[in-house]
């Protein structure tokens, strides 16, 4: 039973290359392709679509950050983006899913929490330390307390790691399992088969957008904590 599931999961592992380089990784930076024209070209329609997107996502942004931290908008609406690009990328054919891999996720995640924890600590100790005991704790229960939410804190990157990579990975995984099935199917199962995959691949592309959007929004809730 072990064998199949690393056989199952080794499908995801990182095995084009060349000279010993892996070249799935090459997917991450693929996103480049589609931006160069925004810059030199006259408005289109998808750049007036993107537009309108990331001027939506900054002014969400800054609803949630502190008054102090307005700035921090740009940096997140960008993170926002680099996790939808790979994202979609990983759903077309034969493209790797980098955001899959914890080895990507914690690379945007644990820089991120490092950056906020450093930043809070030096330049609001009391408020990071008022924060480890909620307001209106008994006595008894501040150790406690102390501890929890120590721990919570420093779990933070990797929730935002696992949650992104479990999400991505669960729908691929399920597409994988179901495509496999298919040449030892009758033709009508078949044509039920192909519909169930289409509808799983739209339901991916939802999953895509809400897991880039709420990995960059608890982000944006972590930093306006730091007060």
């Amino acid at each position: 039973m072990l064998k199949i599931m690393m056989n199952l999961f080794s499908i995801f592992d990182p095995s084009s290359s060349i000279l010993n380089l892996s070249l799935n990784w090459v997917s991450s930076i693929l996103g480049l392709m589609f931006l160069p024209y925004i810059f030199w070209a006259s408005p289109s329609r998808w750049s007036m679509f993107w537009t309108k997107i990331t001027y939506t996502l900054h002014k969400e942004f800054n609803a949630l950050l502190q008054p102090s931290h307005k700035g921090s908008s740009l940096f997140l609406s960008s993170l926002f983006s680099i996790i939808l690009f790979n994202n979609f990328l990983g759903l077309l054919p034969f493209i790797f899913t980098s955001s899959s891999h914890m080895v990507m996720t914690l690379t945007l995640s644990l820089p991120l929490w490092f950056t906020i924890m450093i930043f809070g600590w030096l330049k609001h100790t009391h408020h990071m330390f008022s924060h480890l005991v909620p307001q209106g704790t008994p006595s008894l229960l501040m150790p406690f307390m102390v501890l929890i939410e120590t721990i919570s804190n420093i779990i933070r990157p990797g929730t935002l790691a696992v949650r992104l990579a479990a999400n991505m990975i669960a729908g691929h995984l399920l597409l994988t399992l179901l495509g496999s099935t298919g040449p030892s199917l009758s033709s009508t199962i078949l044509i039920l088969l192909i519909s169930s995959q289409i509808l799983l691949l739209i339901l991916e592309s939802a999953v895509a957008i809400i897991q880039s959007y709420v990995f960059a929004v608890l982000s944006t809730l972590y930093t306006s904590e730091i007060n």
